[in-house]
C-alpha cells in the first residue's frame, strides 16, 4: 500500500521487516518493551498489515492493522515520532489503517489517554487489561503433565486456541510458538491439552503470553513452568474480569504497574477470558 500527498512530502508505504524494527524501537522509548524477535512473527501475521508514514524520507509514525481470517482485524503500533506530532500525521495513519481494515470487526487495547478518542470513532470497551510486573516467585516443583510444544502438537494446539481468539492464527502461531528467545509449554491429560503458554525475552525482562488454561490450576502449574530460572522482571497481560488471574499474579510477587482498554468496533467477540490468564500481545491481540 502507497499513499501520497504530493504537496507535501507525505507518504504512507507498507512497512519492511526492518521498518518494523523502527517502529517496535519507538514502542519500545514508549515503554511498551517489546519481545527481542517480535518483528518476524507480526510480520508472519501479515505481512501487509503495517504501515509506515513518511515525512520525506524520514519515518514519522506506525500504525499495525492486521488482517486475519473471517473478517477480523486487530490495530496496534499507533505511534507518531514525538518531533513530528501535532501535525495531523496521527489522523492520516489512523484513516489510513481503518481504510486497510475495511469489513472487518476490529480490535485494539487502548491506552488510557486515548480511549476517549477511540469511542468517538465507533469503538467500545469490552473490558479492561492490566498488566503485572516484577520478579516472579515461584512456588512449588514442576508439573509433570508439562510438555514442550513441539510439531506434532501443533494441530492440537492450533485446535485449543481456536476458543480464545476472534480468528484462526496458525502461522503467527507457528512462528510465535518456536521464535527465537520463546518458550511455549502445554499441560497435558492424556492426548488433551488443558493449557498452554509462551514466555519470551523482552527488551527488559520477559513476558508470558499467551496463558491460557482450563482453571487456575492449571494455569499457576504453567506459570510456575515458564517463570523457572529467568533472570530480570516478568511481565503478563491479564484481562481484569479474570479474578482468578489477578490473584494469580499478585500471588507470584506481581503488581499492576500499566493497564488499557480492549475495544472493539464491530460485533464483540465472545471469549473465555475466565480461562485467559495472559493476551498473547497488546499489539496483535
Amino acid at each position: 500500500m502507497t499513499s501520497a500527498r504530493p504537496d507535501c512530502g507525505i507518504t504512507i508505504r507498507t512497512m519492511a521487516p526492518s521498518a518494523l524494527g523502527t517502529a517496535l524501537d519507538w514502542a519500545a522509548a514508549e515503554g511498551w518493551n517489546p519481545g527481542l524477535n517480535d518483528a518476524a512473527c507480526f510480520h508472519a501475521a501479515d505481512p501487509d498489515g503495517f504501515l509506515m508514514l513518511y515525512d520525506g524520507d524520514a519515518p514519522a509514525g506506525s500504525i499495525s492493522v492486521v488482517r486475519y481470517p473471517e473478517a477480523f482485524g486487530f490495530l496496534g503500533l499507533f505511534i507518531v515520532r514525538p518531533d513530528r506530532r501535532g501535525r495531523g500525521f496521527g489522523r492520516r495513519l489512523w484513516e489510513a489503517g481503518l481504510t486497510h481494515l475495511d469489513g472487518c470487526t476490529i480490535g485494539l487495547d487502548g491506552v488510557v489517554a486515548r480511549q476517549a478518542s477511540y469511542g468517538r470513532a465507533g469503538f467500545a470497551t469490552a473490558h479492561r487489561n492490566i498488566r503485572y510486573a516484577g520478579e516472579p516467585r515461584r512456588s512449588g516443583p514442576p508439573d509433570p503433565r508439562i510438555v514442550p510444544v513441539d510439531e506434532a502438537l501443533l494441530p492440537a494446539l492450533f485446535a485449543y486456541d481456536r476458543r480464545f481468539f476472534p480468528a484462526p492464527r496458525e502461522i503467527f502461531l507457528r512462528c510465535w510458538l518456536g521464535g527465537e528467545g520463546h518458550r511455549a509449554k502445554a499441560l497435558l491429560e492424556g492426548s488433551a491439552i488443558l493449557g498452554y503458554g509462551v514466555v519470551r525475552a523482552c527488551r527488559v525482562g520477559h513476558k508470558v503470553g499467551p496463558l491460557f488454561a482450563r482453571d487456575p490450576g492449571v494455569a499457576a502449574a504453567l506459570l510456575n513452568d515458564l517463570v523457572a530460572g529467568l533472570a530480570g522482571p516478568v511481565a503478563l497481560d491479564l484481562p481484569e474480569p479474570n479474578a482468578a488471574g489477578l490473584r494469580l499474579a499478585e500471588s507470584y510477587g506481581l503488581a499492576p504497574v500499566f493497564e488499557t482498554a480492549r475495544m472493539y468496533r464491530g460485533a464483540r467477540p465472545d471469549l473465555p477470558l475466565g480461562e485467559t490468564f495472559g493476551i498473547t500481545t497488546f499489539e496483535l491481540g
